[in-house]
């Protein structure tokens, strides 16, 4: 097999009495987009920050490219793009002067920075934003701006920590076909989000991870095939939640509520829907099981508070 591009071996990261990062190990292929999920407080951006050399992990390891993390930080990041959470465009600057301002902290010449410029702005449809700051852009075009700027110096290894949040439907997924052509490229990609369909599309493997471990890891189709059972069928309406408690229950290998709504996990969810047909007043939905499925499952449906 072939050795991996990145690679983390036995992090810990502590912040007073809190163990944030709890012995976390993972590859990176190269080729490979590489997932990162879990709720707030699981450790995901400060994974992401020890791998940039931003926090040096208090145990383990990080390599990439044979080399090593925080020792060889530089050489590393000359081949790491990064799009953080949260917006770092100069707004004083217009679109091209964004890129070329970038370009400069990496060495690159004049010459070579016009030939990339218009062609990061066109990657990022943008071309005919050039000219424009960043306060006269969509929250979709001002991300596909940070990532054509994580592009300027051709990296190897792309580390993304929630490139879609805030966006709407169409910003999404227009995000999402450039980082396909990315991958196709040959690009890695280290993705940080809590967007389920978005880890589905994108990534090649997922690590999801809870109070900073690593609590599975795989494919998305492996770990659904894995942890859970086929068919979903969620019972919405009135005396809905009463279902739990009559035999209906027992047509499932599992149920979950949540608000006003019942989960019914099962392998054959036939006798069950004909069961349900019976009942007026409540509306079904029959899906399979999906990586939402999988995330309520293994971290809780109680929502987290905080980073």
């Amino acid at each position: 097999m072939q050795a991996p591009l990145f690679e983390c071996q036995h992090l810990v990261k502590r912040y007073d009495d809190a163990t944030v990062v709890d012995d976390l190990s993972f590859q990176l292929q190269a080729g490979e987009c590489l997932g990162v999920i879990g709720p707030n407080g699981a450790g995901k951006t400060t994974t992401l920050r020890m791998c940039l050399g931003l926090s040096e992990p208090d145990a383990g390891t990080i390599q990439a490219f044979g080399l090593s993390m925080p020792r060889d930080a530089l050489a590393i990041k000359s081949r790491l793009g990064v799009v953080s959470q949260f917006d770092t465009l100069d707004p004083d600057f217009t679109c091209a002067e964004n890129l070329r301002v970038f370009g400069t902290y990496f060495g690159m010449t004049r010459n070579a920075m016009e030939a990339r410029v218009p062609e990061l702005l066109e990657f990022a449809a943008l071309t005919h934003k050039a000219d424009a700051k960043p306060g006269q852009l969509s929250g979709g075009m001002k991300r596909r701006l940070s990532l054509a700027r994580a592009l300027i110096n051709d990296p190897d290894i792309l580390l993304l920590d929630e490139p879609t949040t805030g966006l709407d439907p169409q910003a999404r997924h227009l995000m999402w076909e450039r980082l396909q052509q990315l991958l196709q490229q040959g690009k890695s990609i280290l993705l940080t989000t809590h967007f389920m369909d978005e880890a589905e599309r994108l990534c090649n493997r997922l690590l999801l991870l809870d109070h900073g471990k690593k609590i599975a890891e795989g494919t998305p189709r492996e770990l659904i095939s894995q942890h859970l059972e086929p068919d979903v069928v969620e019972v919405y309406g009135q005396d809905a939640l009463a279902l739990v408690n009559t035999p209906l229950a027992d047509l499932a290998q599992r149920t979950e509520s949540s608000g006003e709504t019942v989960f019914f996990y099962t392998t054959d969810a036939a006798p069950l829907l004909q069961a349900l047909s019976t009942h007026t007043g409540l509306r079904t939905l029959h899906r399979p099981a999906n990586l939402e499925d999988l995330f309520l499952k293994m971290t809780g449906r109680q929502i987290r508070e905080g980073a």
